[in-house]
């Protein structure tokens, strides 16, 4: 594989690579790998996660839905009351829904 770089990306490249007494190929694929792992990370749903966003769309589907402002103020609630019912019933009540 060939790549061109501008002469200053060589310069820093190069002064980076022999900081870390690496070669060229290992500063490389370090490089591919972080720019890979931060624009396309990989993540895999667990079945539970999948689950979940199913069951949120068919809520959305349905409309139940909340607004920010109530689902703000049922988080703060449920900080505050550690041991209280979770969030999604005390939102459930709120919408009428269960």
């Amino acid at each position: 594989m060939t790549v061109s770089l501008p002469p200053a990306l060589v310069r820093q490249f190069e002064e980076v690579r022999k900081k870390e007494s690496r070669t060229r190929s290992e500063l490389v694929r370090e490089a591919l790998r972080a720019y890979f792992e931060n624009r396309y990370a990989v993540i895999q749903p667990t079945k539970a996660e999948i689950s979940a966003l199913r069951r949120g769309r068919a809520a959305f589907q349905r409309g139940d839905t909340l607004s920010l402002k109530t689902l703000l103020h049922d988080m703060e609630s449920h900080d505050r009351r550690s041991g209280a019912k979770g969030l999604s019933k005390i939102s459930a009540k709120r919408s009428g829904t269960r």
